[in-house]
C-alpha cells in the first residue's frame, strides 16, 4: 500500500506537469495559467455548494432517524474531489469534477459500494481497517 502512495505522489505530479507544459506549447502560458486558476475557482465553488447540500441532507436524514450512508459517501466524494480540483493539473481536475458533479459521482458511488460489498462478502475488510 505504501508503494502505491509513493507512486501516486510522484508519478501524478510528473504527468500533470508534462500535460501542462504540452498545453503551454499550444495555447501559451497565460491561457494555461488561466485554465488552472479557473478550474480551481470553479472547483472550490462547486465543492462548497455540493458540500452544503450534502450536509443539509445528512441532517435531515438523521432527524428522521435514518443512517445517512449514501450522503456520507457523497460527502467523501465531494471532499476528495474538491481537494483534487484545488490541485493544479488537468488529470486531477478531471477526476475532481467527476467526484463533485452529481451525475458522474453516482457512477463512482456504484463502483465504491460494489467494492465495499465484495470486501465484506469475502471477509477482507479487516485487511484494510486494522486497529
Amino acid at each position: 500500500m505504501l508503494m502505491r502512495f509513493i507512486l501516486l505522489f510522484t508519478l501524478v505530479p510528473l504527468v500533470e506537469l508534462a500535460i501542462l507544459f504540452k498545453i503551454n506549447q499550444y495555447i501559451g502560458f497565460g491561457y494555461t495559467l488561466g485554465i488552472v486558476v479557473l478550474t480551481g475557482v470553479l472547483g472550490a465553488y462547486l465543492a462548497k455548494s455540493q458540500g452544503k447540500q450534502i450536509l443539509t441532507r445528512i441532517k435531515m436524514e438523521m432527524m428522521e432517524g435514518r443512517m445517512p450512508g449514501e450522503e456520507l459517501i457523497n460527502g467523501l466524494c465531494v471532499l476528495i474531489g474538491g481537494a483534487m480540483l484545488l490541485t493544479p493539473g488537468i488529470l486531477t481536475d478531471t477526476v475532481g469534477f467527476i467526484l463533485v458533479i452529481p451525475f458522474p459521482r453516482e457512477i463512482v458511488k456504484m463502483y465504491v459500494k460494489s467494492k465495499f460489498r465484495k470486501m465484506i462478502h469475502e471477509g477482507s475488510v479487516h485487511m484494510y481497517f486494522r486497529w
